[in-house]
């Protein structure tokens, strides 16, 4: 049925009618954003958006961690690198939208913070509210009556127990029938849950503060070490360094790292494992300034805590022994250079450079097998990652190195574009094969090669130490390490306050009736889900009724 048209609903509104709402303006839209921006709401989605800020860092290599990484990505992918470069997708941590994700994130949390704990500390002063008049409306609702005693001493007794529960307590008396005195007993507890709340966001914001700001301080930095060799604690003795927005060089402890032993140990038994490696255990010396050395160990998982760093054992690998000879038998070149493993079985590969003592410069592209063996192809291959019988080949170059142009070069790569191949590959000379103490003549008379054996006094066939090994180590100084730690565990016991302490309020009622009775009402109620609620109540009630002078009559329970 359609509405008569003089309804009220069916007339056109009168210009009286309308809703006129007052303007905002600058102030009121700054209030309102304020709001919105300090919302509970809005800081859970900003966490959530911080933690997806954070993705791309795992996907592409950034310039803070792996410098080399980058240079390689943008080798390999000229055309996608430059457009990520410009979204700061190789510096995420440090880019203007993570970082207005994370100052965003830190405002609208202390925004949160501040008034919430207010509210807290205004509510812990404050007295428990008043008995509300119909308890039977409540959970848990009993009633019982009894002889034993008077109204009020009833409710002194219920508030004595109360206490001892940990209770904050008001008693109320109610004058207002009469000829029938009433009192009531208000309790309430479960503020540690609210306390709990904000300790854990408060905890938070540290780990924002100390992450965000205090990280700035830290740095973290590369070295290789072969056995035998020493590092001493200073920016340019390290292989790679990255240090924080806030580092200073001045801060760093000045101390000696002396790798003197490296030790592996790889399954022999199991033929499902084996060449797995078992343990990985580096032997060093520490030097401190001014002090003596002491002997420590360094194990994968295991970090080394000197100095104010900490030192942990990344990758390891052998560095073969090399010494060049001109054809007079002059030592132009000796070094123990580490070669990068390849595979399991640490088939590894390195490369020679020399620049001066020879007619030309040479450079030699060598891989070692620990124990060598020969595929159906005639290709060379390494069966075990232990030295049982190791073999070097060596590919040579000579030529320009390109080392004289001042240009920067990698350890670990070889130009051959300005080289010419005179051993090894299609040169038409075999590539020379060397096992430890032996020598080999370099193609056109340029001198020897030998691959020097490291432990020259064992038996024939001994190969146990007959290479060194080098160790790689990452050195990490952080000094919010301990204030990350202490907020994480405030933030964990914050959390498990605030889902496990429950907030609650109870009253007990006494009421005198006309037949010299008293009834007693008990009830709670809680605030969000207390599923042990009513068992607290009638627990209550039964520890009330045996604190009472004398048994109850017959109980009337609802």
């Amino acid at each position: 049925m359609s509405r008569p048209s003089d309804h009220y609903d069916s007339r056109p509104p009168a210009a009286d009618d309308l809703l006129n709402q007052p303007r905002l303006g600058v102030t009121g839209w700054l209030r309102w954003m304020w709001r919105q921006l300090t919302s509970m709401r809005t800081a859970l989605f900003l966490l959530l958006l911080l933690a997806i800020a954070a993705v791309p860092g795992s996907l592409v290599p950034q310039r803070s961690s792996d410098p080399n990484g980058v240079t390689q990505y943008f080798a390999d992918n000229p055309t996608l690198a430059p457009v990520l470069d410009k979204v700061q997708a190789f510096d995420v941590y440090s880019s203007a939208w993570f970082s207005a994700i994370y100052l965003l994130l830190f405002v609208s949390l202390i925004g949160c913070i501040i008034p919430r704990t207010r509210h807290h500390l205004q509510a812990l002063r404050a007295k428990p509210p008043r008995t509300p008049a119909r308890l039977s409306r409540l959970a848990g609702y009993i009633q019982r009556e009894t002889r034993a005693t008077d109204a009020s001493a009833a409710v002194d007794e219920a508030g004595r127990l109360l206490r001892s529960s940990g209770y904050r307590v008001a008693r109320y008396d109610n004058a207002s029938v009469p000829g029938r005195r009433e009192f009531s007993v208000s309790a309430e507890r479960g503020y540690l849950r609210e306390t709990g709340n904000l300790v854990f966001h408060t905890a938070l914001v540290g780990i924002l503060v100390t992450v965000g700001f205090g990280s700035g301080f830290g740095f973290s930095g590369q070295r290789v070490l072969v056995e035998g060799q020493s590092f001493v604690n200073t920016i340019s003795a390290y292989d790679s360094f990255n240090p924080g927005r806030f580092f200073s060089d001045t801060s760093l402890d000045p101390y000696k790292l002396t790798l003197n032993d490296f030790s592996a140990t790889y399954e022999s038994k199991n033929l499902h494992a084996y060449g797995q490696p078992i343990d990985y255990t580096a032997d060093v010396s520490v030097t401190p300034k001014g002090g003596s050395a002491t002997k420590e160990k360094v194990k994968v998982n295991a970090p080394l805590r000197t100095g104010g760093t900490d030192i942990y054992l990344l990758g390891n690998g052998y560095a073969p022994t090399v010494t060049v000879k001109d054809p007079t038998g002059k030592v132009v070149f000796t070094d123990s250079i580490p070669f990068l493993p390849q595979d399991a079985n640490l088939t590894s590969l390195g490369i020679i450079k020399v620049p001066d003592g020879l007619k030309e410069q040479i450079g030699m592209v060598g891989f070692f097998y620990p124990t060598q063996a020969v595929g159906q192809s005639g290709a060379f291959y390494s069966v075990y990652p232990d030295l049982e019988l190791p073999m070097l080949t060596l590919q040579v170059y000579a030529g320009d190195l390109g080392l004289d142009k001042g240009v920067p070069t990698s350890v670990f790569a070889l130009d051959t574009d300005k080289l010419t191949q005179i051993a090894g590959g299609k040169s038409g000379v075999k590539s020379l094969e060397l096992k430890p103490g032996e020598t080999a003549q370099l193609p056109k008379g340029l001198g020897s090669v030998t691959f020097e054996n490291a432990s020259p006094n064992a038996a024939p066939g001994d190969y146990a130490k007959s290479v060194l090994r080098f160790a790689s180590f990452d050195i990490h100084h952080d000094p919010t390490g301990i204030w990350v730690l202490l907020f994480a565990v405030l933030v964990l016991l914050g959390l498990l306050t605030s889902l496990f302490v429950p907030r609650r309020r109870v009253w007990v009622k006494a009421i005198e009736q006309e037949d010299g009775t008293v009834r007693l009402e008990y009830a709670g109620l809680a605030r969000g889900e207390d599923p042990a609620l009513e068992a607290a109540v009638a627990s209550l009630a039964d520890r009330h009724s045996a604190l009472l002078p004398a048994p109850d009559v017959p109980v009337n329970q609802t």
